[in-house]
């Protein structure tokens, strides 16, 4: 008895077995491919959620988890720019001041340190003596360090507020040196 002979008979002789087999078959093949389809799938979004992550670590887009608004990621270059060593520092007092006026602070004296430990580093160095209320000096201290061009806070004095009739009550008076890279003459 031939292959083919052999399985008609069975086909013949057991025709509900047959249907079951058949069905069961068909039914384990689409559960494969199901399964195969759902794979790529699950790849699929596994590559896109990695591209999402990539291209916020390499500043192409910024993080959903930012609630406010205000909070971009900076842009710019991250060294002081300027033609002379002493451009990038008044760039660089120019920098600190706007920090500390935006947090409402006031700015009562600062110095550009053109020579120094760290200039012959590539350093610019400030020191600015200010007034900010308690609460807005951590807000000051992060736009330094997190925004453009990268600052590095070299120097921290608080004197906790005086109440008297010249100064205003809750400021406090903070000496602060900051630093940054400059890039040289182009």
């Amino acid at each position: 008895m031939s292959e083919p002979n052999w399985a008609q008979n069975m086909v013949a002789r057991f025709p509900k077995s047959a249907t079951c087999a058949y069905v069961c078959l068909v039914l384990l093949l689409t559960a494969g491919t199901w399964n195969a389809i759902a794979d790529l799938l699950d790849r699929r979004a596994d590559v896109a959620a990695v591209r999402n992550i990539l291209e916020q670590l390499e500043g192409r887009r910024p993080s959903p988890h930012n609630v406010d608004a205000t909070d971009v990621v900076p842009t710019g270059s991250p060294l002081l720019e300027g033609p002379t060593v002493t451009v990038a520092g008044a760039s660089l007092l120019q920098r600190v001041a706007a920090a500390v006026t935006k947090v409402g602070g006031n700015i009562l004296s600062s110095q550009v340190e053109l020579q120094g430990a760290q200039s012959k580093a590539g350093f610019v160095g400030v020191v600015a003596s200010c007034e900010v209320d308690q609460p807005s000096l951590q807000k000051l201290l992060y736009d330094l360090e997190a925004g453009m061009p990268f600052l590095f806070i070299d120097q921290l004095v608080v004197q906790a507020p005086v109440a008297s009739s010249t100064n205003q009550e809750g400021r406090m008076r903070i000496l602060l040196a900051v630093s940054g890279q400059w890039q040289g003459a182009k």
